[in-house]
């Protein structure tokens, strides 16, 4: 698909979200349950929608947060919950509604001590904190956030007692139990007026701030930072991290710069992205112009989405780095300069993660964990210790502390940030100039995912298919060395299929939420080959699809 002649550039007042529209839409829209479309439906990070197509609307929200009370009873989990929001406009609705029903419930609940916004990944410390600190009880969490999603998205996401994304089984619980709800018209909700839950003591003011920022020197080397004096320059894109970086740089001497502390819900400030849409995506060169252009007042430079769980790293001389390029510069810092982690740590990235993490790890001797999509996977081993690193190919990473203990075990934009001015303080290279080292010592990866349209018939083909089903033998004039439907990591099924050769390789996953199929696809030669993979990979995509009758 071509780049949208706006691609790049400040957001035009046309394109801005009709905002009052949008929160009275949460209000007054009823979703159908006989729409399929505007029920319950938890991806892989959470519910997500907008309120304008009755998908994110306050029955939602009355019913997922009350399915969560209910599951955290079933489980006996009878500890704090940790709530947070982004910055989108339907976050701050639904944590008004999220508060009337956890206080029904009685459920103790900390939020920001200012009405501030709280990150993903501070969610995350706060229940592990609280977890290790307390034999007997345990807390989990919700974070309301779409993510790097449009203005007009939401998202509602559940945390349990291990800190990370929940798991399948989890979610699988908590959908169907919100969709009875709203099926039987919300009958089951528990719910009070808003200022009399603010008035109940199950609501608790947590100054999440300074309990998360007080120990990142646990995690990340700030005084190498310091001394170093680098000049830092950050743009929060209007997220909820906006309130940490000046507490960052005051605690632990940098030299930060904040080059846009705006808040408004329409993201006027950003750069439109590569469709012409307006989307906080650290990772897309378009969305993160701003930056990028201003990436030579500065030693280095970090964007973040609204929920903070993603990073971008921009560079004087590599501009925005691509992900995958510095999950694995990151993945050679850390296990050479973590030397209280234990040796036999191993480093976790999903499978349409560059194949250059995996050269690195095993040039340093480390097993690699290899897991389907979803950082979900890799939270018992972030929590064990057993992972030093975990990583995904969307801009979504955490790793342990410089003692070899759990730091989050969701995705944390924040230490990946600061990891990298901890790098160029400590090599005197910038994760550019270590990427470039790398591929001249294992190859030079280039990387591209692409969508193909396709039938929710054969996404359905795709997402169950055997790898048996595949009959070729050669990719790309490669003998192919591996057909994969199972992660080699865990053995989980990866809800597609990945083909693997010497030089290349390609993974066709269907999209959750639109009828497309997505082909992640990486050569280590050049374009031309990378091109002649994407091309057999959809023609064998296409011959299963007719082989079946799809």
């Amino acid at each position: 698909m071509g780049k949208h002649p706006l691609a790049g550039h400040p957001a035009p007042d046309s394109i801005l979200e009709n905002i009052p529209r949008l929160v009275s839409a949460y209000y007054r829209f009823k979703p159908d349950f006989e729409n399929p479309a505007e029920r319950v439906s938890f991806g892989t990070s959470g519910h997500r929608g907008s309120s304008l197509q009755r998908a994110f609307n306050e029955s939602h929200i009355l019913a997922i947060t009350q399915a969560i009370c209910e599951f955290r009873r079933s489980q006996g989990i009878d500890g704090p919950l940790y709530l947070g929001m982004d910055t989108h406009a339907l976050s701050e609705p639904a944590h008004m509604t999220a508060l009337e029903v956890l206080a029904a419930n009685e459920i103790e609940t900390f939020i920001d001590k200012d009405s501030g916004y709280t990150p993903t990944p501070v969610v995350s410390h706060s229940i592990l904190n609280f977890n290790r600190s307390h034999a007997y009880r345990r807390a989990d969490g919700i974070v309301i956030t779409p993510s790097h999603n449009p203005p007009e998205d939401g998202g509602f996401k559940y945390n349990p007692p291990n800190g990370g994304p929940a798991d399948t089984e989890i979610t699988n619980w908590i959908e169907s139990r919100a969709n009875q709800l709203m099926r039987e018209s919300l009958h089951g909700v528990r719910r009070i007026p808003y200022e009399q839950a603010l008035k109940t003591s199950h609501i608790q003011p947590y100054d999440y701030l300074n309990a998360y920022v007080s120990e990142l020197d646990q995690v990340v080397r700030m005084d190498a930072i310091a001394s170093s004096g680098l000049r830092l320059g950050v743009d929060p894109m209007g997220g909820s991290g906006i309130a940490y970086w000046e507490p960052i740089a005051d605690r632990y001497g940098l030299n930060i710069e904040v080059v846009n502390e705006r808040i408004d819900p329409t993201f006027r400030f950003m750069s439109v992205d590569h469709d012409g849409r307006i989307r906080m995506d650290c990772s897309s060169p378009w969305a993160m112009a701003g930056l990028i252009g201003l990436k030579d007042r500065f030693d280095l430079a970090f964007g973040n989405d609204t929920d903070y769980d993603r990073h971008g790293i921009v560079t004087p001389d590599g501009g925005l780095m691509n992900p995958n390029a510095y999950l694995s510069v990151a993945v050679w810092y850390l296990f050479q300069n973590r030397p209280c982690w234990e040796e036999d740590v191993a480093v976790g990235k999903t499978l349409v993660s560059s194949s250059l993490i995996e050269r690195v790890s095993q040039s340093m001797g480390r097993k690699v964990l290899e897991v389907p999509v979803g950082f979900k996977w890799f939270v018992d081993g972030l929590l064990s210790g057993s992972l030093g690193f975990a990583g995904e190919e969307s801009a979504g990473a955490s790793f342990l502390r410089l003692s070899g203990g759990v730091w989050t075990t969701d995705k944390d934009g924040f230490i990946l940030d600061l990891l990298a001015a901890e790098m160029k303080a400590v090599t005197e290279k910038d994760p550019a100039e270590i990427f470039d080292q790398l591929c001249r010592e294992h190859g030079t990866p280039i990387y591209e995912r692409i969508d193909v349209s396709s039938t929710p018939e054969q996404k359905e083909l795709l997402k169950s298919l055997s790898a048996g089903a595949l009959e070729a033998s050669e990719l790309a004039g490669e003998p192919i060395l591996a057909k994969l439907t199972r992660a080699p990591g865990n053995d989980a099924e990866i809800g597609g299929l990945k083909v693997v050769a010497k030089s290349g390789w390609f993974a066709a996953r269907p999209s959750g939420t639109e009828d497309v199929y997505k082909i992640y696809a990486e050569s280590f030669r050049d374009r031309d080959h990378l091109n002649r993979i994407q091309n057999e990979a959809k023609e064998l995509v296409q011959k299963l699809f007719e082989s079946d009758g799809a």
